[in-house]
């Protein structure tokens, strides 16, 4: 049986990628962003959840603008507090990341971001996983909800059509 390259590379992909997914990612994590971490060179992103990013920045309650992104991944370190994470992972993003739901403990991290407004469930993904834990905080006016924002995937499609952090992250549109 004859092998061409491409067929050799899908199967070395597919063997990788079985190999990613196989074990539960488990150990210290570095914070890359709201919803990226790291273990053991692995870059995860959260299932179901949608982070501001870095750059991106909110209003408060005082209307000033803040950097929203940088507080949630400030706030999920401070959280985790070099415990351990547990990752289990669901697939492959466009990226090459690994796709997991994670918790330290007994807390789910995707879970625990929306509960503190400091993500939003993402319904496109995680088909409403976390969409109580968004309104409670909704309601309770914790993190992006005690001002206005723009959600993420917004803002990320506003930066790739050559918006500035500041334009891309005020929008007339953004939530009360």
């Amino acid at each position: 049986m004859m092998i061409t390259r491409r067929t050799a590379a899908l199967l070395m992909f597919l063997s990788l990628w079985s190999q990613a997914l196989a074990d539960d990612l488990i150990g210290q994590a570095s914070i890359i962003d709201g919803d990226t971490l790291e273990i053991h060179g692995t870059r995860i992103r959260l299932w179901g959840i949608d982070a501001p990013e870095s750059t991106q920045l909110c209003r408060g309650e005082d209307s000033l603008q803040y950097r929203c992104g940088a507080k949630a991944a400030n706030e999920l370190d401070a959280f985790i507090a070099r415990r351990p994470v547990n990752c289990t992972p669901m697939n492959l993003d466009q990226y090459g990341r690994t796709v997991a739901t994670c918790s330290v403990g007994d807390a789910d991290l995707g879970a625990w971001l929306a509960h503190n407004g400091l993500a939003l469930d993402w319904p496109r993904y995680s088909k409403g996983r976390y969409e109580a834990d968004q309104r409670d905080a909704e309601r309770a006016g914790r993190g992006i909800w005690s001002g206005s924002y723009v959600e993420p995937w917004l803002y990320r499609a506003c930066i790739r059509s050559q918006g500035s952090p500041a334009s891309c992250s005020d929008d007339a549109n953004a939530h009360p």
